[in-house]
């Protein structure tokens, strides 16, 4: 079967200035997976562009390729074809240490489930990726405590994870997201435990975190509600990412 790349075209809003040169560029992505008999495709031909500021949502049944997708973007698994570049980077050309570095410093990951420490407070949770580029320097805890306020929880900082609820532990969890300034955040169904209140207050959270920090976000979702808070939304089906905007 001819394979289909469907690029997902850039609105035709006017870029900001600069914006491009720190845009998501993914081309003709391919990810297949060696077997005994035929390769497994997981992914085919994904194409798309992304601006800073710009949020979007990926549906689409289980197995067909999302979490694969985001791996890759978050350079935590690697193509089998095609390219990525977050703006003028290739992270696959990168040495190892470059590219941990480049991960640490550009991309921030929020998951299903919250993966923070237990024997940490909130507040050691949001510092922790400061940690992966050397060390907590002066002003750190300052910026970690904003983020807690931005979030909505800062009277919880001094607080362990098995002290908050659901809601506040993802809360945290988009904190330690942003901790680093990242160029890119990732979702992966950042609101799958959640109570559907819980869940609407956390996918308003990222979109408009997202917006006021000018980074790119790409979600994860089955649900649809949740996807509609999003500037874009694409369905993966067949291994193929479809422009979905309804």
């Amino acid at each position: 079967m001819t394979d289909v790349v469907r690029d997902l075209a850039t609105p035709p809003t006017p870029p900001a200035p600069g914006s491009l040169e720190r845009a998501l560029r993914v081309s003709d992505l391919h990810k297949s997976y060696p077997t005994p008999t035929d390769p497994l495709v997981v992914l085919r031909g994904v194409s798309l562009t992304m601006r800073p500021g710009e949020s979007l949502a990926i549906v689409g049944p289980s197995g067909s390729g999302k979490s694969t997708l985001l791996n890759i973007l978050g350079t935590l698994d690697r193509p089998s074809g095609g390219t990525v570049t977050l703006g003028d980077v290739n992270p696959f050309a990168l040495a190892p240490a470059e590219l941990a570095r480049f991960r640490a410093e550009r991309i921030g990951f929020v998951f299903q489930d919250h993966h923070l420490l237990p024997q940490c407070t909130a507040i050691e949770n949001v510092l922790l990726p400061r940690l992966a580029l050397g060390r907590v320097r002066d002003g750190d805890v300052e910026r970690a405590q904003e983020l807690l306020n931005k979030v909505g929880v800062a009277p919880r900082a001094n607080h362990r994870p098995g002290e908050l609820s659901g809601g506040e532990r993802q809360r945290v969890a988009v904190a330690r997201a942003l901790m680093n300034g990242p160029s890119l955040i990732l979702a992966d169904e950042p609101t799958g435990n959640l109570d559907a209140a819980s869940s609407a207050a956390v996918g308003e959270l990222l979109a408009q975190v997202t917006r006021e920090a000018t980074a790119i976000l790409i979600v994860v979702t089955h649900s649809a509600a949740m996807a509609q808070r999003f500037d874009r939304r694409t369905r993966m089906s067949e291994n193929e990412l479809h422009d979905d905007a309804d």
